[in-house]
């Protein structure tokens, strides 16, 4: 298709609308004239290829919804006060009806999906996390690996998995509050899963855990400052080697707090890190023995802190 106008760099008449990017140019010089806004989505100038598996239509699919968002349900028991007079039965058949041509899998999914959006609500995880957890258990149904498991226990393996894969800092202590279930439960079948599914995690490292855990006991940006450089200087003569990051990292926090005459009580560090106070102290005495601070927060720590720490050594 050929328009009567001139090119304004040479003054050529020869050319071109291009139909898909909506430009005019030109032949000579290449260039582009006038661009025009088209719309080349698949139902543009009137036209929706049928062939194609997804339109525009509709809420986004989501893998927290046990069908995606793609079933069409009859209804809910609510609506049965907004029916006419005789058309309740008629609804409740259909009702019923529905749940019977369901597969088992639907209605494990329906189920299993409520219970993780509750817990990942009690945790307040993101929806990338939820999503991930969601599909991580869409994949061990599938391969009939729920069987013989409380489908609690999975879920919450589930979660614990997703948020290993994306860097979480969740403890299983955590997990195991926010969904009833025990953390040995949990932990074995979460190694069951990541063992069947060869999902690759990566190990949790303390300084995860520093920002959560001093954002909930109002310590300052100096003090997380402060309980990283401990962690890193830890890390290089080995001291985080074979202990549970969480309680490391809650050490590393109670040391930064006296530090910086933000005084917490061990009890407090040890609720907010799900751990217990003797391993808040043997965590800490080791710190500071191998890191040489106990020069540096002697004249900051208060009597019952150095009774308590005799009392551990």
């Amino acid at each position: 298709m050929t328009y009567v106008k001139r090119c304004p760099e040479c003054g050529s008449v020869n050319l071109t609308y291009d139909d898909q990017k909506g430009e005019i140019v030109c032949n000579e010089c290449g260039l582009i004239i006038e661009e025009k806004m088209v719309d080349t989505g698949q139902d543009a100038g009137g036209q929706f290829d049928k062939s194609e598996k997804k339109g525009r239509g509709g809420a986004p699919i989501s893998m927290q919804k046990y069908d995606k968002g793609l079933t069409t349900n009859v209804g809910e028991i609510s609506d049965i006060y907004k029916l006419e007079a005789g058309q309740t039965r008629k609804f409740l058949r259909l009702k019923k009806w529905q749940e019977r041509v369901s597969t088992s899998i639907e209605r494990n999914l329906r189920l299993a999906m409520a219970e993780l959006r509750r817990v990942a609500s009690f945790l307040s995880l993101p929806s990338v996390i939820r999503d991930e957890a969601s599909r991580i258990y869409n994949y061990v149904l599938q391969r009939g690996l729920v069987r013989g498991r409380s489908m609690e226990s999975v879920i919450a393996a589930c979660i614990y998995a997703a948020c290993r894969s994306y860097n979480i800092p969740r403890t299983l202590d955590e997990i195991a509050g926010a969904s009833d279930v025990e953390r040995k439960e949990i932990g074995r079948t979460y190694r069951f899963i990541v063992r069947k599914l060869k999902i690759k995690v990566t190990p949790s490292s303390p300084k995860d855990y520093i920002s959560r855990f001093a954002s909930i006991l109002h310590l300052t940006p100096k003090s997380q400052n402060d309980a990283l450089k401990i962690l890193k200087k830890a890390d290089i003569v080995e001291l985080t080697s074979g202990r549970g990051p969480a309680g490391i990292a809650a050490a590393a926090l109670y040391v930064a707090s006296l530090l910086n005459d933000e005084k917490r009580t061990q009890r407090e560090v040890a609720d907010v890190a799900g751990i217990t106070e003797v391993t808040i102290r043997n965590r800490y005495k080791e710190l500071i023995d191998k890191l040489k601070l106990e020069d540096k927060i002697r004249s900051k720590v208060s009597p019952s802190d150095k009774n308590k720490e005799k009392k551990a050594g």
